[in-house]
């Protein structure tokens, strides 16, 4: 009897071997949550990782991405010749311009690229966060300010020889027209010296629109971001990749930020032309200075600006596709 009265004592006795036990009286904080730009996500670029997210995005993204959203891909020239890394600066119209963006991509940048995501939307709870950083090498930045923690991570990865993709509207078109651009892509090159590729998806919106929020209060910054997700629909696509380019000799991060956004728009007249044609439409508007507006679309309702936005690709053009 006195042993066993002793070995309930000793199990009794759990602290310093376990946890110590809450006191009742005390009420317990919430765990810290560490999302958001917080959110540690050094773990997903780790060889393991980075080798796992390479057979998902090869063996299932990309097939599931060419039966949904069969893709004519343009441009891929300029990327043969261009060592990394690079800063991909593309418009933004849906939720699936990035896995559709990252499965045309040559394989040599395929899987070096990490993704600038909005720390509000894609890093808002811990489920989230491990998901796209594990799917697509996702990093959290913030988008409705200046934040100095974001373009020093961003940078930081763009010197250690990850390709970036990022895209300068700051959050999804409410019209499927592109919004003005941010500086940030272009900051990023004058800062790290690498060289950006303009990027124009085109039909995008067709296959997963986004739903628009109507009252104006969003998570995020741009202040049309809808948590509900849009319909899923098989439509092709066309994903063009324009010439990179540098910052000229002194000029300023918004000037060459907004020469981009006029590569963006040149690109998205190709989809309908030809490399020539697109480029007579551009000088035919206006000069360089003031061409990146173009594609912005008419001061009209929102009905009208769909309605006058291009068809998607044709589903008769035959998928073109990197090896």
């Amino acid at each position: 009897m006195a042993g066993s009265g002793l070995r309930r004592r000793i199990g009794a006795a759990r602290f310093p071997l376990a946890a110590p036990t809450w006191p009742t009286t005390v009420e317990r904080p919430e765990p810290e949550r560490r999302v958001g730009l917080d959110y540690d996500h050094e773990w997903s670029r780790r060889y393991p990782v980075r080798l796992a997210r390479a057979m998902v995005l090869d063996n299932v993204t990309r097939p599931v991405a060419r039966l949904v959203a069969p893709a004519t891909v343009r441009g891929l020239e300029h990327l043969g010749r261009l060592e990394g890394p690079v800063i991909f600066a593309a418009n933004h119209a849906s939720h699936l311009d990035t896995p559709l963006l990252l499965t045309t991509l040559p394989t040599g940048f395929r899987h070096r690229t990490v993704v600038a995501a909005a720390s509000d939307y894609f890093f808002d709870r811990t489920w989230k966060s491990v998901l796209w950083s594990f799917a697509l090498a996702a990093i959290p930045i913030e988008r409705s300010k200046v934040n100095r923690k974001s373009a020093d991570t961003a940078a930081d990865l763009v010197e250690d020889g990850w390709n970036l993709v990022i895209f300068p509207e700051g959050g999804r078109s409410p019209d499927g027209w592109t919004q003005p651009f941010r500086g940030g892509a272009a900051y990023l090159a004058r800062r790290t010296g690498r060289p950006v590729v303009p990027v124009y998806l085109h039909g995008t919106r067709h296959v997963l629109p986004k739903t628009p929020e109507w009252d104006g209060r969003a998570p995020g910054g741009s202040g049309t971001e809808d948590r509900r997700g849009g319909r899923l629909r098989r439509s092709p696509i066309a994903v063009l990749f324009g010439a990179p380019m540098v910052p000229d000799e002194g000029e300023s991060a918004r000037r060459f930020s907004d020469r981009v956004e006029a590569a963006v728009a040149t690109l998205s007249r190709e989809v309908a032309s030809d490399w020539w044609q697109a480029r007579r439409a551009v000088s035919a508007v206006a000069p360089v200075a003031g061409a990146e507006t173009a594609h912005r679309g008419p001061d009209a309702a929102a009905w009208r600006r769909s309605w006058a936005l291009d068809p998607p690709p044709s589903r008769a053009r035959r998928p073109e596709w990197p090896d």
